[in-house]
């Protein structure tokens, strides 16, 4: 039977792309009452179907990126709102970036045939997702396997793997289900491939059954009480309209409430809450009213802010680009998007420095070698050219009843990022916490999708997490990855709950991204196998 053969009437040429861009996009996590993600399982097929077709490059590739572009269009359209520039070069650019690992399917299928770039498609593609991942460059918001976030129930076994281990099982899933495709149509057997895809269900869910049974969590903690509070401040105007009174005012007086409604450990304010720089010389004064009322409250405090640091001639020669300068005081600064624990026991703050920061919004990507890079800067109201953080802090702190307890903060966009959170993990971080403020992305579904892709770090490390957000999504979520209490979004209150604390470590969270590394080592196999030999029909797939 001719190749030409395999398309569908009525899905000639884009037709099945497309449907494979559609089936993609709409699988991911948005709003809580839309549930798609089991599509994910068969997104890939359509788009696979119609690439064993003996195509040119430039039809390939057409096809490729007309289902990358819907499908990044789908789920990350609502960066618009925070920049319509932003967003429209976000959602070019990420869908270029999905197609690496089909670029690679072309050369092999050309050299080796359809089945052997088929095969080799799962470790290409977690290989890719996870070098792309560690550039600066990176978005790294459509790992594959995020898609499954909400599926607790299938995907616990990312305590071994990662995420990368979820895409490569959804990965290796499509292309079984390709092959059944063909074997189908060809009139062969697909009994045992059938059973294959059974099998693969089956043991996503054994898995996590056995997890949810096992409740052995290693060394028992005494667990903490936790304060969310959420402001419902507009991002932009918190930065142009709220003076540091108005602030400081509004924190004190809604934590007041949510003390005396239900006394906690911890207290913990969003991203950015304290958008000045509290910790200046001159803000001196509003750091020490803050002291006085953590007194009243008798609990620790976890806020994000913006933080200053001065640095000398020394500290920053042959790269003052990089740095901002005051020709008032004469010296260098970084300001850096920060968070610090402040305690009772009148020690000086913690900080934690943001280390990873949204590419162009945050700061431009490779700026370090090229400054005129910074021109190029998505500037939000308060967030451009953030300094990059280099510390690990593990934030320390004791309960009234006198337990010690450690934890990490993650900041905002740092909680799509597997092997950041697994290092404050291994550091010591007994439960996670993350601070955000999706404002800018009003009511679309990005703070949904956002909140979700973060309970994977929770099953990685079998951690819990607290994540106080500006207006939303604020939850409190256990280390299966399930939410166990939240509050409604764009709304003014505080939520309390029981955090578990943990110090067991997974065999992801003492290995992070082996898995992934594996899969680079088999894509390398994959091409050196290519380079030194042929298949037997050349470009001409065999099946």
């Amino acid at each position: 039977m001719p190749r030409s053969s395999v398309s569908i009437k009525g899905f000639h040429g884009y037709g099945l792309p497309v449907l494979s861009g559609f089936l993609l996009g709409v699988s991911f996590p948005s709003y809580p009452f839309i549930r798609l993600d089991s599509l994910a399982w068969v997104a890939l097929v359509p788009l696979l179907v119609s690439l064993r077709d003996d195509i040119s490059f430039r039809t390939f590739y057409g096809r490729v990126y007309s289902a990358m572009l819907l499908y990044c269009t789908i789920t990350l359209w609502w960066v618009c709102y925070a920049t319509l520039p932003g967003g429209v070069l976000t959602v070019i650019a990420q869908a270029f970036f999905l197609t690496i690992p089909l670029v690679v399917f072309f050369m092999l299928k050309r050299r080796m045939g359809y089945h052997y770039a088929l095969f080799g498609l799962p470790f290409f593609w977690v290989a890719w997702e996870w070098l792309y991942m560690l550039q600066d460059l990176s978005l790294g918001w459509l790992v594959f396997g995020n898609s499954q976030a909400l599926f607790t129930g299938m995907i616990q076994y990312a305590d071994i793997t990662g995420v990368w281990g979820v895409s490569f099982w959804l990965l290796c899933f499509n292309v079984i289900a390709v092959d059944i495709w063909f074997r189908f149509r060809y009139r062969k057997g697909i009994v045992l491939h059938a059973a294959i895809l059974a099998l693969m269900v089956l043991f996503s869910f054994g898995y996590s059954y056995a997890v949810f049974t096992d409740r052995e969590a290693g060394e028992s903690l005494p667990d903490i009480r936790v304060s969310l509070i959420q402001p419902n401040i507009n991002p932009l105007d918190k930065w142009q309209l709220y003076s540091a009174h108005d602030v400081m005012r509004l924190y004190f007086s809604q934590t007041d409430r949510a003390m005396k409604n239900s006394r906690a450990d911890l207290v913990i304010w969003p991203e950015t809450a304290i958008p000045f720089y509290i910790l200046n010389e001159k803000n001196a004064p509003y750091f020490e009213y803050l002291r006085i009322r953590m007194l009243r409250w008798n609990a620790s405090l976890l806020s994000g802010f913006s933080d200053i640091v001065s640095f000398s001639d020394d500290d920053v020669a042959g790269k003052e680009y990089l740095y901002k300068y005051d020709p008032a005081k004469e010296h260098y600064y970084q300001a850096y998007n920060a968070s610090m624990l402040v305690s009772d026991d009148h020690t000086g703050p913690q900080v934690y420095r943001k280390r990873k920061l949204v590419p162009f919004a945050e700061r431009v990507p490779y700026m370090e070698y090229f400054p005129w890079l910074d021109n190029l800067t998505f500037s939000l109201a308060g967030i451009s050219s953030w300094g990059k953080g280099e510390d690990w802090t593990i934030m320390e702190f004791s309960t009234s009843s006198g337990h010690q307890v450690k934890t990490a903060n993650s900041i905002c966009y740092e909680s799509i990022f597997p092997g950041l959170v697994a290092e404050f993990v291994r550091r010591g971080a007994e439960f996670l916490t993350v601070i955000t403020n999706d404002g800018w992305y009003e009511k679309s579904y990005g703070p949904y999708q956002h909140a979700a892709i973060a309970r994977f770090r929770c099953i990685e490390n079998r951690r819990s997490m607290a994540r106080c957000a500006n207006t939303g999504v604020s939850q409190f979520i256990d280390r299966f990855g399930r939410v166990y209490a939240d509050v409604p979004w764009w709304q003014r209150t505080s939520l309390t709950a029981e955090v578990e604390r943990s110090r067991a470590m997974t065999f992801y969270t003492t290995h992070p991204d082996l898995f992934a590394k594996i899969a680079v080592a088999v894509s390398g196999l994959f091409l050196v196998v290519a380079l030194f030999f042929r298949g037997k029909t050349g470009g001409e797939s065999t099946l």
